[in-house]
């Protein structure tokens, strides 16, 4: 196979792992504060990064390396879990998940700005055209105008793209996606744990174990081992290619919703989402120079 089918391959098993992040956080939602689940999804999985890099023996990156984990850390275990916690109590999972699917054309975007990509004219016609789908479908579902929680929604994909973009490129230097997202989750250790033990439930017990469940979920797959898969596909593939996947996301946010959080899916959502994923193969034949 070549690069970029690798690229992609990686970036779609990303993409299944990413896709319950909506529906899960908002099971957690159901018995769980929006800011305890930001805290813990984000310390919990600095807790299992930590670990990782410590059987790995991983030496310390560099102080160039350190600022760029920073920001990720920012963007990607505060930005992005923070907004779709609070973006959650207000709109549905399945709303969400086509709402995220401009999050494509917004990372090719900050590819462009920080990793020097060149995409050609097509792809930016496909993403274009697939993000003006969905924004179509969002102002038919708020009845002409954005919700509250698309404004929330809309902070969370600038924080993904930008978080994605910082960690395809950093991916060159560490030679490893796992390893990027370990230490942006690390560096976020001594903020996220004792926000966790601090806004933790007063009655653990108290809480439903559905809610449990969703945390965990979050934690270790949307927040840790999804990023294994997607930084690995960013690096290999490039990042405006492998970005424009993430509209497949979609499918499985809408699958999982009607599944997990008994959201009722009409024919129109799915065929917007069939419609976005032909754009997405669509922008796939275009040349994309790096």
């Amino acid at each position: 196979m070549s690069r970029e089918t690798v690229g992609l391959l990686l970036g779609f098993v990303g993409v299944v792992l990413f896709g319950g992040s909506l529906p899960f956080t908002r099971l957690a939602l159901e018995s769980l504060d929006p800011w305890f689940v930001t805290a813990a999804r984000a310390a919990l999985a600095g807790l299992l990064a930590a670990a990782v890099l410590l059987v790995r023996r991983r030496p310390l990156p560099n102080g160039r390396m350190l600022a760029k984990l920073a920001l990720i850390s920012l963007f990607l275990v505060a930005g992005f879990p923070g907004f779709t916690a609070l973006a959650m109590q207000s709109v549905g999972a399945s709303h969400g998940g086509v709402v995220l699917g401009v999050m494509p054309l917004v990372t090719g975007i900050a590819g462009v700005a920080l990793a020097g990509e060149r995409p050609a004219p097509g792809f930016w016609l496909a993403a274009v055209s697939g993000a003006a789908v969905v924004v179509a479908f969002t102002l038919r579902e708020g009845a002409g105008h954005f919700q509250a929680g698309d404004l929330l929604l809309a902070g969370a994909v600038i924080s993904a793209a930008l978080g994605y973009a910082l960690s395809g490129q950093l991916t060159h230097d560490l030679k490893s996606g796992w390893e990027v997202i370990s230490w942006a989750l690390v560096l976020a250790l001594p903020v996220s744990a004792p926000l966790m033990i601090l806004l933790a439930p007063s009655a653990p017990s108290a809480i439903a174990p559905a809610s449990w469940i969703g945390l965990v979920y979050v934690a270790v797959l949307s927040q840790y081992l999804g990023f294994f898969a997607w930084n690995a596909g960013l690096a290999i593939g490039g990042i405006a290619r492998v970005s424009q996947v993430q509209l497949l996301q979609t499918f499985v946010t809408l699958s999982l919703a009607a599944a997990v959080n008994d959201e009722r899916v009409g024919a129109l959502t799915w065929l917007v989402a069939l419609v976005v994923v032909g754009l997405v193969l669509a922008g796939r034949k275009a040349i994309i120079r790096r």
